[in-house]
């Protein structure tokens, strides 16, 4: 992922979900409504407008709980029905 110009890089998460490789980059941008924002490589994204959250989900997102886990592949069996 390349960075806009207006662009700062705060953070970097490597892990996995669904079975992939994944890598998430937390960004700043001042011009921005909500300045704090992570994207994944999966192609998800989330902002926020303080530093608070950031972090948390993005941590969440590349190492999803036990819980999540078995919700994701609850969804993908009913899904292939």
């Amino acid at each position: 992922m390349t960075l806009q110009t207006n662009e700062f890089w705060v953070g970097t998460y490597h892990g996995r979900h669904d079975g992939r490789l994944v890598k998430v980059t937390a960004t700043r941008d001042d011009t921005r409504l909500e300045p704090y924002a992570w994207t994944c490589t999966c192609g998800a994204s989330q902002t926020f407008p303080t530093e608070d959250g950031v972090d948390r989900t993005a941590w969440r997102h590349t190492h999803p709980t036990l819980w999540d886990r078995l919700r994701q592949k609850a969804a993908l069996l009913l899904r292939t029905r």
